[in-house]
């Protein structure tokens, strides 16, 4: 897929560089159109403006620092660079044999990306068993602040998200959550170099990590692919800033998730995940359509749960699957009301835990689980559709 990257700012200011590439098929012009599907090759534009990036939330930290598997870097660690580091060197020659790469290009870029301990300790889970607290997690988003930069965002930017909702199907209100969530309208985009995140990630993820061998494979997934991206359309990754895992922008995408959903929504010709907000409000809404969004279908209904009545174990078992018709959901105990019995749909039994109190429940949609596919967490797609409703209604009652 095509990548379009600004110059840094000063020098945007004085011309304007479009680098065209078809990735792995040599390069190629594209001309601007309105909105093509997403699948669709077009040129992406990034702007990092690093001066602007703020810190990742903060996350647990943990009692040791994670180290490097000793094996796997030279005897002057002190460099903390992966020019000598074997695995990343056997893995660019691989990658550069599978997709046409220029080797020495892209050992080169691999030896000025740094390893980053702190991006190791934060994507490790929280060093104690800490009760899941979804009042607590609620209070982070659900708040003043969120709301009202929330009906700012959506007054000003209500042609592209009523657009977005007609092109896709995809609620404003959901739209404007998401981007809320993830960075506050674009005030939180990250301070990390993409590069070095995703190297550390690649080729170091911590291996008290419980599904290390997994989630290195994923790294390793989004780091060709950033890589693919940035050195094909002769761009410096190291320019790239976003979060500690490599998310950019005001929607957060990961490299893949910007190839394969983000559309150029302001008809410029090029994707701009990072300045153009419409080309993000397009991007998100193209995102929930192809995991499946249902125009017109609530996310959740209301469920009552007795624990000496309902068969807990089975209707968890699934996790936040939808899997049982409303009948087989009642038929293991969980009580639903009217509007939920005549769902045509699957049901999931969704739980949120309140610390030492006692649990919520809802029965989740399919449009609940394509929200958790943006961030795989029921905790998440909750906050997400409740900051919506409170959005909501902050519009409606201060029209």
């Amino acid at each position: 897929m095509p990548f379009l990257l600004p110059v840094p700012a000063l020098v945007r200011r004085r011309c304007a560089l479009l680098i065209s590439l078809t990735l792995g098929l040599g390069q190629t012009a594209f001309a601007s159109t309105p909105l093509p599907p997403p699948e669709t090759p077009i040129p992406i534009v990034q702007s990092p403006q690093p001066g602007k990036n703020r810190a990742a939330p903060k996350r647990p930290k943990a009692t040791a620092q994670p180290k490097a598997t000793p094996s796997a870097w030279p005897e002057a660690r002190a460099l903390r660079t992966y020019a000598a580091h074997a695995a990343a060197q056997a893995w660019a020659e691989s990658l550069a044999q599978q997709h046409g790469l220029d080797l020495t290009q892209l050992q080169g870029t691999l030896a000025r990306a740094h390893f980053l301990p702190t991006v190791q300790q934060l994507v490790l889970p929280a060093p104690t068993v800490q009760s899941k607290n979804w009042a607590l997690y609620r209070s982070r988003f659900i708040e003043p602040r969120r709301i009202q930069a929330g009906v700012r965002f959506w007054r000003k930017h209500q042609q592209d998200l009523q657009r977005a909702e007609q092109t896709f199907g995809v609620p404003a209100a959901v739209i404007v959550s998401i981007i809320g969530v993830e960075t506050l309208y674009g005030e939180h985009t990250g301070r990390y170099r993409v590069l070095d995140a995703l190297a550390t990630l690649a080729f170091d993820f911590p291996a008290a990590h419980p599904r290390a061998d997994e989630r290195q494979r994923y790294f390793r997934q989004e780091l060709s692919q950033f890589m693919r991206m940035t050195l094909g359309a002769g761009i410096d990754p190291l320019q790239i800033r976003g979060s500690y895992a490599g998310a950019m922008g005001l929607p957060q995408f990961m490299p893949s998730s910007w190839v394969r959903h983000a559309v150029d929504f302001d008809g410029d010709g090029r994707v701009d995940l990072f300045n153009s907000v419409a080309d993000a409000i397009g991007s998100v809404a193209s995102y929930f359509r192809a995991h499946q969004w249902q125009p017109g279908l609530p996310t959740h209904f209301p469920v009552t749960v007795a624990a000496s009545q309902t068969d807990l174990d089975a209707l968890l078992a699934p996790d936040i699957l939808p899997t049982f018709t409303p009948s087989a959901f009642e038929a293991r105990g969980a009580v639903l009301g009217e509007a939920a019995r005549q769902h045509a749909g699957p049901l999931a039994l969704v739980e949120l835990r309140n610390g030492e109190q006692a649990p919520s429940y809802v029965a989740g949609t399919e449009n609940f689980y394509a929200i958790t596919r943006y961030n795989w967490s029921s905790y998440y797609a909750m906050a997400v559709i409740d900051l919506a409703e409170a959005v909501t209604r902050e519009m409606q009652s201060k029209p």
